[in-house]
């Protein structure tokens, strides 16, 4: 089943409903930067994303260092933000709730 890319105005309000998270790569991208105390709690948060990133067969580009983890979703299949994004970006915002 093809994923379909989200209309400017649902990626739009998808992003407003989700605290930090910012339009990236000229709107084909989410993007959002964690700040950690350590890089214990951020490796750690990272293998908490890692384990749902599988579970949704939907991985995210990101990178370390030290308490930063900045992580960025897109949907290469549908060339831009899809709801898999968003779904994704909420489930990781409920690892922190």
């Amino acid at each position: 089943m093809a994923v379909e890319k989200l209309a400017q105005g649902e990626a739009e309000a998808g992003l407003n409903a989700l605290e930090g998270w910012q339009f990236d790569r000229d709107g084909v991208a989410m993007r959002k930067l964690f700040t950690f105390a350590d890089f214990s709690q951020a490796w750690g948060f990272m293998n908490r994303v890692a384990l749902l990133a599988e579970q949704q067969d939907h991985h995210p580009e990101w990178f370390n260092v030290y308490n930063r983890v900045d992580i960025t979703l897109t949907t290469h299949d549908a060339g831009g933000l899809s709801q898999r994004d968003l779904r994704m970006a909420r489930a990781i915002e409920a690892l922190l709730a």
